[in-house]
């Protein structure tokens, strides 16, 4: 199998692949040993034409792929994107643009909230993918005709995929469904992280302010750190550690060096000076522009009771419109319905999702609807209508 490695070839196939209206991508990629995800392999295929990229070729420029990337009047369909578009966004500064989530329409149209790729592939096309290649190291060179093989097939069976999803989608009158996922997926913030929020990734285990502004400055030096070096974050120091350093408070290395979670020596690296800056900067800030963290406010009596009847309410509307649960809301988002009505600031309480959930919701919890169960079913009732067996959809 012939696989790109010069930047003439991937021109030629690129303008061939914008003829089409849609083309599907996948990318393969090593990521234990970096920050930023390694790209190995970009696989592309359309109805006509289905292609393997070598990004690692010596030489090669990628700069007509994120042309095509760019390329309003094609579709580009993935599986699962974010980690995809994560890179292209990292290698080539730009959010492919439109796209489609195969993995969002499948969850849209009934395939539950985990299907997985090969289950999908089975499922809408009879297809089984061989597997065995799944765990390859993709920086090594040469790669195996069965390699590459497994890498096309990413591609080549998603064309199906996606057709298949797509006449599901417009046979439902979906299409907007999906639609408002994908602007998540094309908007920079869900890429961009500053690291002055990566403190927000951790487990909030601190309270006070004073702790938690030294974990904030302490992830953001450890955030800039990684990406500079690129390496994991864990190796530039651990979770564990950032946490005994917001509640400790080490002011100078010899303080740092007695901490529990730090290596013997390494608070004379060359990372514990600058480790020390982060935490003394921390704790000079005024205590008003230390972080806090937001009060959760104790939920209202009959609050618990209300979210079980909401959870019941969402097992209906799932099953009613072949839906993933999770696509409309979490436990999370129904206790905040529950709780604050409709100040609850949830998605399932906007677009489509208020449509089908979210209004039903605010009306059980108004007194307006009720649940029944008769039939061996759970019907929802219009308590306004005078006729008091009427049900409503």
């Amino acid at each position: 199998m012939d696989i790109i490695s010069t930047t003439a070839a991937l021109t030629a196939a690129c303008n061939t692949l914008a003829k089409s209206d849609f083309l599907t991508i996948d990318t393969e990629f090593i990521r234990e040993t970096t920050f930023w995800p390694e790209l190995c392999l970009i696989q592309m295929a359309t109805p006509d034409l289905a292609i393997i990229v070598d990004p690692l070729a010596k030489g090669i420029d990628l700069d007509p792929f994120f042309t095509l990337m760019a390329d309003t009047s094609v579709l580009k369909v993935f599986h699962a994107a974010r980690q995809d578009i994560e890179i292209i966004f990292h290698r080539g500064g730009l959010i492919p643009h439109p796209i489609f989530d195969t993995q969002v329409a499948a969850m849209v149209c009934g395939f539950g909230d985990s299907v997985s790729y090969d289950q999908l592939v089975h499922k809408t096309t009879g297809e089984h993918i061989d597997k065995t290649s799944r765990f390859t190291d993709w920086r090594q060179r040469p790669l195996s005709e069965k390699q590459l093989t497994y890498a096309l097939a990413d591609v080549t069976h998603l064309r199906d995929v996606y057709q298949y999803l797509r006449n599901s989608l417009e046979e439902e009158n979906r299409e907007h469904w999906v639609r408002e996922e994908m602007d998540i997926l094309e908007s920079e913030s869900t890429y961009d992280l500053h690291p002055d929020d990566a403190w927000k990734r951790l487990r909030m285990r601190l309270r006070k302010p004073h702790e938690l502004a030294v974990m904030k400055h302490v992830a953001a030096w450890r955030e800039r750190e990684a990406r500079a070096r690129n390496v994991p974050r864990g190796r530039v120091i651990k979770d564990d550690a950032i946490y005994e350093i917001a509640q400790q408070q080490p002011r100078d290395i010899e303080a740092l060096g007695r901490l529990r979670t730090i290596p013997r020596g390494w608070e004379r690296s060359q990372s514990g000076g600058p480790l020390i800056d982060a935490v003394n900067e921390a704790l000079a800030l005024p205590r008003d522009e230390m972080p806090r963290l937001e009060r959760v406010a104790q939920a209202p009596q009959g609050a618990a009771a209300a979210s079980e009847l909401l959870k019941v309410l969402l097992k209906m509307t799932t099953e009613e419109f072949g839906v993933a649960p999770k696509v409309i809301a979490n436990s999370d988002d129904l206790d905040r319905i529950a709780a604050e009505g409709e100040a609850a600031s949830v998605g399932a309480l906007s677009g489509w999702r208020r449509d089908v959930f979210g209004e039903k919701a605010l009306k059980l919890l108004r007194g307006e609807v009720a649940l029944r169960f008769i039939d061996r079913k759970v019907e929802v009732v219009d308590c306004s209508n005078e006729n008091p067996d009427a049900s409503i959809s």
